[in-house]
């Protein structure tokens, strides 16, 4: 993972963490609401020594970024506050899932988004097609998918090259 995606993870955490820790603290009295800093504050006080530190830690890095990731990340935070409370909800239980995955398996999903952030987005768009198809599909048919993918995944480079190959070669005579 890139420090950047790292850095943007760590922010995105941090939010969300900060927005649960909100959530769940007990609203002040009925009187005069406190002032955004003296709120914060209180929180940072409530925090465990570790937790402290953490966020210390976090602020250094934030602050060691460049100013166009911090504007970019803060871009970021606000189009995830502005999201439909549904789904915020979603990204954040997707978040949470892939904090649970093991370091190699987040390393996979962020080389495979990598790769798919370098697709045009035209083909991007024909594969979120076929994988609406694939969700909206009956068993049988989406049975029949995952036994060609396995077996795709099966082949040898050479092998796959041919397949492809006779898939082109089908096309043209189609033409």
């Amino acid at each position: 993972m890139t420090l950047r995606a790292r850095l943007a993870a760590l922010l995105v955490a941090a939010a969300l963490q900060a927005s649960h820790a909100r959530a769940a603290e007990p609203g002040p009295p009925a009187t005069a609401p406190a002032a955004p800093a003296d709120a914060a504050r209180e929180r940072f006080e409530r925090l465990s020594p570790e937790q402290k530190q953490e966020l210390r830690d976090r602020y250094q890095r934030w602050k060691a970024l460049p100013e166009e990731d911090r504007a970019r990340l803060r871009e970021r935070l606000e189009q995830l506050r502005s999201l439909p409370p549904e789904r915020r909800a979603q990204v954040e239980q997707n978040w949470k899932a892939f904090q649970q995955l093991s370091p190699s398996e987040r390393q996979q999903i962020l080389r495979q988004f990598a790769r798919w952030r370098e697709l045009p987005p035209e083909r991007r768009a024909q594969l979120r097609a076929a994988f609406r198809e694939l969700l909206h599909a009956g068993p049988r048919e989406r049975e029949r998918y995952l036994d060609n993918l396995r077996r795709w995944r099966e082949m040898s480079p050479a092998e796959r090259e041919t397949v492809r190959e006779r898939w082109r070669e089908r096309r043209e005579r189609r033409r």
